[in-house]
């Protein structure tokens, strides 16, 4: 029998208004003067502002580093480091969407190393070059219930001299302690909301159809399809029902906690477009999501099949999943086309689909690929057809 590893995620602290209890974290780690790691936008919001106030009020003066880009960079990750040094921090703050706690985590991890980060990829056992004894402790502060950074052990980052999307992997990059509060996404605007549902259903979805065996994995996915069944469009229609964005944070959560197992095609497809053509990570993961699916068709129909059960959808089929996934993307106004949102002239079909192939997610995929099946995929995005 072949030999798997599991893991699970860390301490959450969920509720509502849970980032009161902030400076009780630090205490409880033991981090005396933390790094606040987030975006421009945010650090100008009033959730930082009040998350700045509430660690000062528990006698924690925080510094703040906020050049954090949408898809972030090693340039971002090293000018963190450098500012967490420079300012004398032990501990560090990832707070925001995916960007601001992907950086974030490498800033802490990167703060106590010597190697450059590309040192460190996600290849065989690059994370053991690593000084485990000088990553920092880390509290994640999710505001998008999308990526589920929050309870992942690894970042992506783009190496800008590559063009290339790269996953830095160390276990230590799993936060000690994790505050889930739905207050601080009631202001996420509805398209953005729409496309981390969307990025989150992608990770229950992959890892639910990844090959392998890793039973609870596949149960935590199941309901976190089952949750975002429920809640996501609510989310999207009425921003302020506390209940709804709780449980997609929720299902972000879990979505990160089972693509331990595996991710795939979606994934694969993602990452070239959104390290060259700059877009939204969830918003593509949601327009590949029909293709991957009817391309992998043959060897998924059974666990869609699953899926459907669980979901109590009226037509508990293939073809009916694939329908509501459609459907679902209609509801929420997001396009059918990767053609309504890259140009053709800015649309590099041979490097996109050689970097697809090379992505760590593609051996994740149910169906083993090649390049030319992610030309295909490509293409097929590009003029909205489905695989039959």
């Amino acid at each position: 029998m072949q030999k798997y590893n599991w893991n699970y995620p860390t301490t959450m602290w969920v509720g509502e208004n849970r980032i009161n209890d902030v400076a009780s974290a630090c205490k409880n780690l033991n981090i005396k003067k933390p790094l606040l790691v987030t975006d421009n936008g945010l650090a100008q919001s009033v959730i930082v502002k009040n998350t700045l106030s509430i660690l000062k009020e528990g006698g924690i003066i925080a510094a703040l580093y906020s050049n954090v880009v949408g898809n972030p960079t090693g340039t971002n990750v090293n000018e963190g480091a450098d500012y967490y040094k420079k300012n004398n921090c032990d501990g560090v703050i990832a707070f925001g969407g995916g960007s601001g706690l992907d950086v974030g985590k490498a800033v802490a991890f990167m703060s106590g190393q010597n190697l450059p980060i590309w040192d460190f990829e996600d290849v065989g056992d690059n994370w053991t070059k690593a000084n485990s004894d000088k990553i920092a402790p880390i509290i994640a502060v999710p505001t998008t219930a999308g990526t589920g950074s929050e309870t992942g052990r690894a970042s992506v980052i783009l190496n800008e001299e590559t063009g290339v999307k790269n996953i830095i992997f160390h276990p230590k990059f799993l936060p000690s302690i994790v505050i889930l509060d739905p207050i601080l996404t009631v202001g996420l605007p509805a398209k953005m909301t729409a496309a981390t549902g969307m990025d989150a259903l992608a990770h229950n979805l992959e890892a639910y159809c990844a090959p392998g065996y890793h039973p609870m994995a596949d149960g935590i996915a199941l309901e976190g399809m089952r949750l975002i069944d429920k809640w996501l469009l609510e989310a999207v229609s009425n921003g302020s029902n506390i209940e709804a964005r709780m449980n997609m944070l929720t299902a972000a959560s879990m979505g990160s906690t089972a693509f331990q197992k595996g991710l795939g095609a979606i994934h694969s497809l993602s990452h070239p477009v959104n390290a060259l053509n700059n877009i939204h990570h969830g918003l593509s993961n949601a327009i590949f999501m029909p293709y991957v699916l009817t391309f992998n068709k043959d060897v998924i129909e059974n666990k869609i099949i699953k899926i459907c059960d669980y979901l109590e959808l009226k037509d508990r089929s293939f073809d009916g999943f694939v329908n509501w996934v459609l459907d679902l993307r209609k509801k929420l106004d997001m396009p059918h086309k990767l053609s309504e949102v890259i140009d053709e002239k800015d649309f590099d079909i041979d490097r996109l689909s050689k970097m697809a192939l090379a992505d760590p997610s593609t051996g994740g995929n149910p169906k083993k690929l090649t390049e030319d099946d992610m030309r295909i995929m490509y293409q097929n995005s590009m003029t909205g057809e489905l695989f039959k």
